[in-house]
């Protein structure tokens, strides 16, 4: 495989499939019967708050936690996330120039993807091992800056501002800027990137990455919806999912947060789609522009159609203009990992290969890689499902979440009302996410 062969094939997401189970006509009234079931099952036996968030969950014995916590246990997930990110920086320099790079796959898939399930699964394993923290550990103990306190406290005003604007910039370079599968373009930004943020964590402490580090903040934002947690008091605990969700709690700039990570997937559909690529090719204006447009439209779309869902919620639930958009962005959290699930779960599980190969033999010649893949780990039948399931399951916690929610903000008699903008909304959201994911 040729490099200008291994661009063409590192690309995000799926295509439609012609194979389906079932016609998308009725997978989609399928999707919404069962979210409407849902929300009048919830509203007859669903009448008052069920989710504890924090205080949630069942603790694990003892002994797991003091391993979990063990300083062994965390030093060697430091070192893990050190050498990771420099093995793949070194492959990326030694690669022969005629043969694809290995750093852009371990980038957009290994890392950017494969947080995904990672998080999902054992929770914020981001914030564990993440290199960033350990390179900002060891600078404080040489500048005798305390790494948990800096140099003056972080605003709180600040939010999550920062991981926007991170999370941006690199859905932007991973789907819209040009040479964004160039090694020097990627090692510049990366290289950015980590002065960015580690003079900022030297400047406020510690406690940056967890609110300005796009990453890491994504990371803790997915394991939410993990079963393993963290209790109020500190203890590790087995939960229920929703409980985990209704921790995200209002913060300044959470709502664009998930329009980035929801929206940019929407685009990442679009831009797949033939309809994308022949309206592309018909204009003269530069590739990269259309789809800088294209991205930000998208990210306006979910943001406007989301805060006005949920203020006309507010207006219904007769909480008037409080900050009802706040108090609901976590219910969104279920759709937005749901769809990113449906969207890139074939990129990984084929790409995945890919990446392994070039990671794992960085000088070797890889004339006849995409050979060695193996496409029948699963039928294309069996990814349709995956993705269905994944999009459906996403938008019915998403509904239960949001109900918890309502019965806690609204009066009990304008709650069942009070949610009808937001289920509307996230109606739209499963249509359009499955026609997206299907019919482009």
């Amino acid at each position: 495989m040729t490099a200008e062969a291994a661009t063409e094939f590192l690309a995000h997401g799926v295509e439609g499939r012609r194979d389906l189970p079932l016609p998308l006509d009725l997978m989609v009234q399928a999707a919404v019967i069962a979210l409407l079931a849902s929300f009048f099952g919830l509203g007859v036996l669903w009448r008052t708050p069920r989710l504890r968030a924090g205080a949630a969950g069942r603790p694990v014995p003892l002994p797991i936690q003091r391993f979990v916590d063990s300083a062994g246990l965390r030093w060697l997930l430091r070192m893990v996330g050190l050498a990771a990110p420099a093995y793949a920086l070194t492959t990326a320099l030694l690669a022969p120039g005629d043969e694809p790079n290995p750093l852009p796959y371990a980038v957009y898939v290994l890392f950017w993807v494969g947080i995904v399930p990672l998080s999902l699964l054992f929770g914020p394993v981001w914030r564990l091992v993440n290199p960033l923290r350990t390179i900002h550990l060891l600078i404080a103990a040489i500048t005798r800056i305390p790494a948990d306190r800096g140099l003056r406290p972080l605003p709180r005003s600040l939010g999550y501002w920062p991981a926007v604007l991170s999370l941006l910039g690199f859905v932007w370079l991973e789907l819209a800027a040009p040479g964004r599968d160039s090694v020097s373009v990627l090692l510049l930004c990366l290289a950015g990137y980590a002065a960015i943020q580690l003079s900022a964590a030297i400047v406020f402490s510690d406690r940056w990455f967890a609110t300005g580090d796009g990453f890491e903040v994504y990371s803790t934002l997915v394991a939410t919806l993990s079963p393993f947690g963290r209790r109020d008091d500190g203890r590790l605990v087995v939960r229920n999912p929703l409980d985990g969700v209704a921790t995200f709690g209002p913060a300044p700039g959470a709502v664009v947060l998930i329009a980035v990570l929801l929206g940019s997937t929407f685009f990442d559909s679009i831009s797949g789609s033939t309809q994308w690529v022949s309206a592309v090719q018909s204009v003269s204006v530069p590739d990269a522009l259309i789809s800088t447009a294209g991205l930000l439209v998208m990210i306006a779309i979910v943001a406007i159609t989301f805060v006005g869902a949920t203020l006309l919620a507010g207006r219904a639930g007769d909480r008037g203009r409080k900050p009802v958009p706040g108090l609901l962005v976590h219910t969104i959290i279920p759709i937005v990992v749901g769809y990113v699930i449906a969207h890139y779960f074939s990129f990984l599980l084929f790409q995945g290969q890919l990446t392994v190969i070039l990671l794992a033999n960085p000088l070797g010649t890889h004339a006849q890689i995409s050979d060695v893949i193996n496409y029948g780990v699963i039928t294309t039948t069996g990814i349709a499902l995956v993705q269905v399931a994944a999009v459906i399951i996403g938008h019915v916690l998403a509904v239960i979440s949001a109900h918890d929610r309502s019965v806690a903000l609204f009066p009990r008699a304008d709650a069942v009302v009070g949610q009808l903008p937001l289920m509307v909304l996230m109606v739209g959201y499963t249509v359009g996410g499955l026609t997206l994911l299907f019919a482009a």
